[in-house]
């Protein structure tokens, strides 16, 4: 059947995560995605361990449903690999510091010489331009730059980084998204354009509330561990042998929830009658709950809060969501089997679409794995191609 994007051609320069994670939602989706590797490979091929049959978990994670050619481009020769590349392709994305695509010859302004209808995308740290222009940017760093470090963590203890690269995870999707939104424009008016999309831009939008609650107090929004900053209770609470995380989004459930837990008294108590009272009272309100969540198990706990309707989850370890009978009915951990490197677990395609659904068809390629395949679909003879091999243009 194919995807919503089959017959897409995307041409992937990108390494490490944000890229990849962009490329890896489009093809998903149906594109065909050329993974336009050094002959030395993406440099994640080497983050290990730990690995799976030999191979960097952390490559495997994000390059599935891509081809990959290993091409030097900085060998002249590789010129015309890349011009019939770029003649065939709908979409090119790059995630090399400022500048470093036109020292390469394969930025916005050379492609489009060639392929007038390409859409273009960097993604960086900071950005084309500005100020921070040529800083490197790192997930790590760029969290901290974006203030969401700041409001990360235990209240009185450091700031701690998110438990996944959620900068590059969130950058790549808000690209697939400008992506698809500029492919609409061109079936359009049939005109390509260039994305410039910035690591530090797109956490700044992820701040969403916490920026406004600053613009409406003029304060910094402070670290509150799992706690909401504007309701209570909404937080994880320690139980007799885990964590629960609970809640409370209204008045109504608070009623339900004090009868619930068998805290009648603290529905009366005037430090909690309102959701407003019981965030300027969060310190007092905390201490009562957890001495009561810590009577009980996780699973007694989360029987009695989702029976009664009240959100409530177990903070699960990833062990147990992925063996989860639900996270398997859903057909979000799979496995998909490759020549060289065998059978492996993966996890599955969110996009349930009624019609053309998400597919994994290709599993993450070994470097170069592809490359006498896009070559001859390119028009290089076998002659061509080992003269190509021989040169060292091509691995």
């Amino acid at each position: 059947m194919g995807g919503p994007l089959k017959g897409l051609r995307v041409l992937d320069f990108t390494r490490a995560m944000a890229g990849p994670f962009a490329t890896l939602v489009l093809g998903d989706l149906g594109a065909d995605i050329i993974k336009i590797e050094p002959l030395t490979g993406d440099e994640t091929r080497g983050w290990r361990p730990p690995e799976i049959n030999g191979v960097s978990a952390y490559f495997l994670s994000v390059n599935r449903n891509k081809r990959s050619i290993a091409i030097n481009l900085k060998h002249p020769e590789s010129r015309k690999i890349i011009e019939r590349l770029v003649k065939t392709a709908d979409v090119v994305i790059e995630n090399f510091r400022p500048g470093t695509a036109r020292k390469l010859g394969i930025d916005y302004d050379t492609l489009r010489k060639i392929n007038d209808r390409i859409i273009y995308c960097s993604i960086s740290g900071y950005g084309q331009d500005g100020p921070y222009r040529d800083k490197p940017g790192y997930d790590l760093t760029v969290m901290a730059m974006s203030g969401l470090m700041s409001i990360t963590g235990e209240p009185g203890r450091p700031p701690v980084k998110f438990g996944v690269p959620i900068t590059d995870i969130t950058t790549g999707m808000f690209a697939a998204i400008a992506i698809l939104a500029a492919l609409h424009y061109r079936s359009v008016t049939g005109e390509g354009q260039y994305i410039d999309m910035s690591m530090l831009d797109s956490q700044l939008l992820i701040l969403s509330h916490q920026a406004f609650n600053y613009f409406a107090t003029g304060r910094d929004p402070e670290r509150l561990g799992s706690a909401h900053p504007s309701i209570a209770p909404y937080q994880v609470f320690e139980t007799m042998d885990g964590y629960i995380a609970v809640g409370v989004g209204s008045e109504k459930l608070w009623s339900i929830f004090t009868r619930v837990i068998g805290r009648e008294d603290l529905e009366k108590d005037p430090r909690f009658e309102t959701n407003d009272l019981r965030v300027k009272n969060r310190e007092e309100l905390v201490k009562e709950l957890t001495k009561t969540f810590k009577t009980k198990t996780t699973e007694e706990w989360y029987r009695l809060l989702d029976q009664a309707g009240i959100p409530a989850a177990p903070v699960k370890k990833v062990s147990e969501i992925l063996n989860d009978p639900h996270v398997l009915y859903r057909k979000m951990v799979i496995e998909i089997e490759h020549p060289v490197y065998g059978r492996i677990k993966s996890l599955g395609t969110p996009f349930k679409m009624s019609k053309t659904p998400g597919e994994i068809r290709i599993p993450p390629p070994l470097l170069g794995e592809h490359t006498n395949e896009i070559l001859k679909e390119l028009g290089f003879s076998d002659s061509e191609i080992s003269e190509l091999r021989e040169s060292g243009v091509v691995k």
